[in-house]
């Protein structure tokens, strides 16, 4: 009686993950929820691309995207401001990456973008609790497709996301070896990934005295700095680490005419991503450094959600489009 009530609730647990999954009608995109716990609920959006080359010797990759934060979407963020087919003006981007690969965006951990939980509890706590939901998701997309089975696949990541990256990868690979995941793991690409904040924040100062940033005083008030974040870490004390990380930021601002953090060649006033104003800038707080970049992302405008926020943009059209998003979730 209990393998035959197995069966079936297994079969429900399949039903509901197809009645969640939709695609274009020429098969070109598809996007859906995986429940990758009970009531947490991980949303997905794959691109077939209309490059792809069908070469057995060098098969056609599939992209992971993830996006940093934590809790950015990348669904949002990586897929209409970054690498997607379409801008957030719906315009095609000439630069995506779908000439190269399948891409496969999704709002990571749940709780982000159009992911959610039905319980607040329920929101992970360490990046091996995202890595295991994110397992999850790959073993429900991945094992009931074939196709996608003979193409390899790449996790991609920028800032925060290079630690899900990391963890992704190594949870994948054990579920390979397990055999309870059906997927050929080509690889991990960070890009300026946020993995160790100690090694970082010793390595600002000389490579931006390097690059003509940073004069001698520059350099020596950021290694001090640099030194006490350290300790700080070392102590545990990462509360108090997090507000020498904004000290940091502040005295290298002011010492190399406010250099862009995300790209030491321009200025923030250079950079329409980063730029704000010089006064929210050199205020000693880390924490609001990094909301300023995710708010200058969000706040991109998009004529198609009525000239509003990228978040207008994706509870706007783009929810009409997916037709699958709760009312309750934004």
């Amino acid at each position: 009686m209990k393998s035959h009530d197995s069966i079936v609730l297994l079969l429900l647990c399949i039903s509901l993950f197809y009645a969640s999954a939709t695609r274009t009608p020429e098969g070109s995109e598809s996007w859906g929820y995986v429940e990758v716990r009970p009531k947490a609920h991980m949303f997905w959006w794959l691109y077939s691309s209309p490059y792809r080359v069908e070469d057995p010797s060098k098969p056609w990759p599939i992209i992971l995207w993830l996006q940093g934060g934590p809790g950015s979407s990348g669904v949002a963020i990586g897929n209409f401001l970054e690498i997607g087919p379409l801008d957030s003006d719906l315009k095609p981007r000439n630069s995506t990456w779908l000439k190269k690969a399948d891409l496969l965006f999704v709002d990571n951990p749940v709780g982000t973008g159009f992911s959610y939980v039905e319980d607040e509890t329920l929101f992970v706590k360490t990046d091996e609790e995202a890595a295991a939901d994110l397992t999850t998701l790959l073993i429900e997309i991945f094992n009931r497709n074939e196709s996608l089975q003979k193409s390899p696949l790449f996790i991609v990541a920028e800032s925060y996301g290079g630690k899900y990256a990391v963890t992704l990868a190594l949870s994948a690979s054990k579920a390979i070896q397990a055999g309870k995941l059906k997927l050929q793991l080509g690889g991990v690409a960070l890009g300026n990934s946020w993995i160790s904040p100690e090694d970082f924040v010793l390595s600002w100062g000389p490579l931006l005295k390097d690059v003509s940033r940073l004069d001698d005083n520059g350099l020596q008030e950021s290694n001090r700095l640099a030194e006490e974040i350290k300790e700080k870490i070392s102590e545990g004390e990462y509360l108090e680490a997090t507000g020498l990380w904004g000290n940091l930021q502040a005295a290298i601002l002011s010492s190399s005419n406010e250099v862009d953090f995300y790209n030491f060649l321009l200025d923030n006033s250079m950079d329409p991503v980063a730029s704000s104003s010089a006064t929210e800038l050199l205020q000693p707080s880390a924490l609001r450094r990094y909301s300023q970049y995710l708010s200058s992302l969000k706040s991109k405008k998009s004529p198609n959600a009525n000239g509003g926020s990228i978040a207008d943009f994706m509870n706007g059209v783009i929810r009409k489009k997916l037709k699958i998003i709760p009312q309750n979730v934004t």
